[in-house]
């Protein structure tokens, strides 16, 4: 028997004051934009902003159904919107935030399992690695260099070739 470890880093800001500008700025229409998430059920209202390699910045917010948990994370919906206005291009930077409304944003959270497999192969089909900024309305904040980390045993189309 062998062991492996797996592991990755995360870059850990005391808060968004001070990360560069340019991730400031994500970060901060993110929390914007989840003001606008439809999360009548679990009033946890997320927004995704993510800035793409052609340099256009796409966003958006989870969206919740009555047919819960039929709904779709924010991550999931600003990667569709992306794919289908901007076909192939890549995302350099996404940033995600989120306003709580049973409790305290004071903390950074992290993709759901299916957008962190969504995430990985939006970063194998684009050939872009996705840096991600996460932080919620104070507190830290953490950057992760790419989001294939985050799912580091990842199954990929080279999975269903074997």
């Amino acid at each position: 028997m062998q062991l492996k470890e797996v592991q990755f880093s995360v870059e850990v800001y005391t808060s968004a004051a001070e990360l560069a500008d340019e991730d400031a700025a994500l970060l901060a229409t993110a929390s914007d934009i989840a003001k606008v998430a439809y999360a009548p059920y679990s009033n946890f209202f997320v927004g995704a902003a993510a800035k793409l390699a052609n340099g256009i910045v796409v966003s958006g917010t989870n969206q919740e159904n009555a047919a819960y948990p039929a709904g779709i994370c924010a991550e999931r919906t600003l990667m569709s919107a992306a794919a289908t206005q901007y076909p192939g291009i890549g995302i350099k930077t996404m940033a995600i935030s989120y306003h709580n409304k049973n409790g305290e944003s004071t903390k950074p959270i992290s993709p759901c399992g299916v957008c962190r497999q969504v995430l990985a192969e939006f970063e194998e089909r684009t050939a872009q690695s996705i840096r991600l900024v996460l932080g919620g309305l104070s507190g830290e904040v953490y950057i992760i260099q790419t989001a294939k980390a985050l799912l580091p045993l990842t199954f990929t189309s080279d999975d269903l070739k074997r």
